[in-house]
């Protein structure tokens, strides 16, 4: 059997500091009482995990066909983190592989070690437990935790209590759905014309007035964290008609049926040219009976504005998805018909915030995906998941993380190529030229991020369409 051994610059060990010869010898006398074979070894002077990185080293050396029988053997918990949260991040993404870790020191498995230190909260032990712990406690006395759904306030004992005002609304909107047997768009459109605004003062749209429908908090029952306070606040709507409420938008395509999403090439490119407001992609399925009986059905893609799609204003505004993209790969390639409009924010280019707010989401998406890590591993150090389900969890999880952080990279790649001007308009220029000849042999995720980083947008009104390039 062999092992590779995983070394990171002043790693603590029992509170000490170890030096990397520290962590060497203690490797090497392991695989001596041990019987492995040296393998190979990895080392960081800190915990940064860039491409150069040896942990990334040393998981591409893992993923190798040619590796062997093998084992990861580190000095002990402090080699794969400062806190036990990246510790439990690392020890996954490392067993991801296939290969287990052990610490050169006890020969223990060290996921065992890290829940035993996990139940015994030792230096380190990430604060996410204590924290909703904490919260829980809250919700069970119905306190109020985060933003109070439309038509609530949070009043002085933390409890949720009426808006008078937002009420009128609320009932108004259920009132419409099911007695005046209105839709969800309909219903946008009616709030929408009558002047009725969001708590924020915006316009109604479809998913606002979805969730709203679907909210139990108008039942006065409290849920958080998966606690349920019944009766912790007044209720707006009786049982009953809450109930008929969701069995109508389950039977008009809102129940459980999966949905196969099939992701549209312009989204986030296209506004329209008469109100302004985003063109959204559209599916219609349709099905027709022909005089001899036979049945057929066909689907539709439609780019259509989203302010007639959600909230029933805007003029009709609608085109054909193919025949749309078709379009803006001709209008690429006669770049003259093309303009640049200059769009700065604070001196910013407009694309560089896009890039600074990709980047802000994936870090996001990162800090959710560590702490369900946590949460995972404080499940398994309290007995109430197995060791191995934790392990074929925390893969998933780990593989998800290895994702997040090749998208962190593109994102920052992208935004360095920001920073020399003439560098920038020429990689532009290659990119717009690259999408236009490989237009048909890129894949729909590359095609549709090279769209992304050259077009600034698209303005469409019927059949007049301006192509802004990014400056």
């Amino acid at each position: 059997m062999r092992a590779v051994g995983y070394f990171v610059e002043g790693a603590r060990r029992n509170g000490a500091k170890r030096s990397i010869g520290d962590q060497n010898r203690a490797y090497l006398d392991f695989c001596r009482q041990q019987g492995f074979e040296v393998a190979a070894t990895f080392v960081d002077t800190d915990e940064t995990e860039s491409e150069e990185s040896g942990f990334r080293q040393m998981l591409a050396f893992l993923h190798r066909a040619d590796r062997g029988f093998t084992v990861v053997a580190v000095d002990g918990l402090g080699a794969l983190g400062s806190d036990l949260g990246k510790a439990a991040l690392k020890l996954l993404t490392i067993e991801s592989t296939g290969v287990q870790v052990v610490s050169a020191s006890t020969g223990r498995e060290t996921a065992k070690e890290l829940l035993t230190t996990w139940a015994d909260r030792g230096t380190g032990t990430p604060v996410s437990e204590r924290v909703k712990s904490a919260m829980r406690r809250k919700a069970v006395k119905g306190e109020v935790l985060g933003r109070p759904p439309y038509g609530y306030r949070v009043g002085p004992r933390q409890r949720l209590e009426l808006v008078p005002e937002e009420t009128v609304v609320v009932r108004y909107i259920f009132r419409l759905y099911l007695q005046e047997a209105m839709g969800i768009r309909r219903i946008a459109g009616q709030l929408n014309e009558e002047g009725i605004t969001t708590r924020r003062g915006g316009k109604w749209s479809m998913v606002s007035v979805r969730d709203l429908l679907r909210n139990r908090a108008y039942l006065g029952t409290y849920t958080r964290f998966g606690v349920k306070v019944p009766g912790s606040h007044p209720a707006l709507i009786s049982p009953e008609d809450f109930r008929r409420v969701q069995e109508r938008l389950q039977s008009r395509g809102g129940g459980a049926m999966e949905r196969k999403v099939v992701p549209f090439l312009l989204s986030g490119l296209l506004y329209c040219g008469r109100c302004g407001n985003k063109l959204i992609g559209v599916s219609r399925k349709q099905k027709w009976t022909t005089k001899d009986g036979s049945e057929h059905n066909s689907a539709y893609r439609y780019y259509q504005c989203e302010s007639r799609t959600n909230q029933s204003s805007c003029g009709y505004n609608t085109q054909r998805a193919a025949e749309l993209e078709a379009r803006l790969r001709t209008m690429l390639a006669e770049d003259t018909t093309a303009v640049s409009r200059v769009r700065r924010a604070g001196n910013v280019d407009s694309y560089v915030l896009d890039l600074m707010g990709q980047v802000d989401r994936v870090e996001s998406r990162m800090k959710r995906t560590r702490r369900q890590v946590e949460d995972l591993v404080a499940d398994a150090a309290h007995g109430h998941i197995t060791l191995e389900r934790m392990r074929s969890l925390g893969s998933e999880l780990a593989n998800e993380q290895q994702g997040l952080e090749g998208e962190m990279a593109e994102a920052r790649a992208r935004l360095a190529a920001q920073q020399s001007e003439a560098e920038r308009r020429r990689h532009l220029e290659e990119t717009r030229l690259k999408l236009v000849r490989d237009w048909e042999s890129l894949d729909f995720e590359a095609l549709q991020a090279g769209l992304r980083e050259v077009v600034d947008r698209v303005e469409i009104d019927g059949e007049d369409a301006k192509l802004f390039l990014r400056p």
